[in-house]
């Protein structure tokens, strides 16, 4: 499985994967409560402190970022329109915040350790017909493909390209069909190997 883990030693590394995955759960919620900027702003700041201490190289961090900040832009121009400027800057933070967290469990958590506690954490739910395995895949399945549909995306660009067609949308419907290609067949391998059926009852 294809992983964005950045292999080294440190004490965020050292981490259990449940601790790390709990407090960007934790954080994630606490910021939409936070309606200060300096208070965000010390945030954002312990934040860019912990990728230092977990020894993740800059331009592997700003790699992850980038992406996310044409659209952390447009949420931002939007935020101004319809609010004030404090407002905007505000959601932009957190926005920030919450990705570089995320981003940062993802590379210093390998992806089995991070399946492995989301299995244990909804075990207890297993009475009420939660299947964490099923979870536990649906996971794994969402971090290999993301960066498979992104490829997906990019091949497409270079072929509309070298027809000399230039930031269309047109990419969309292509891009699309061989996304639900992919789904198709991947559901197909699934079903072949007994995925989805319906776990054995316990005999009472």
């Amino acid at each position: 499985m294809l992983s964005l883990y950045h292999d080294a030693r440190s004490p965020v590394h050292a981490l259990p994967a449940g601790a790390k995955l709990l407090t960007l759960f934790a954080v994630g919620t606490g910021l939409f409560f936070v309606r200060s900027l300096p208070g965000l702003g010390i945030t954002l700041a312990v934040v860019v402190a912990l990728y230092a201490v977990a020894r993740v190289p800059w331009r592997t961090a700003w790699g992850q970022l980038r992406p996310v900040l044409p659209f952390t832009a447009l949420i931002l121009v939007a935020q101004l329109v319809l609010t004030d400027w404090r407002t905007a800057v505000l959601v932009g933070v957190r926005i920030l915040v919450l990705v570089l967290l995320a981003n940062l469990v993802t590379l210093t958590t390998r992806t089995s350790a991070m399946i492995t506690a989301i299995e244990v954490a909804l075990g207890p739910l297993r009475p009420l017909g939660v299947r964490p395995e099923r979870v536990g895949l649906l996971v794994a399945l969402t971090i290999r493909f993301i960066p498979v549909i992104k490829e997906q995306a990019d091949q497409v660009r270079a072929a509309q390209k070298a027809r000399g067609v230039e930031r269309s949308f047109a990419f969309l419907t292509p891009l699309l069909i061989k996304t639900l290609r992919l789904a198709d067949g991947l559901g197909e391998a699934l079903d072949a190997r007994g995925l989805d059926a319906e776990p054995p009852r316990r005999r009472s």
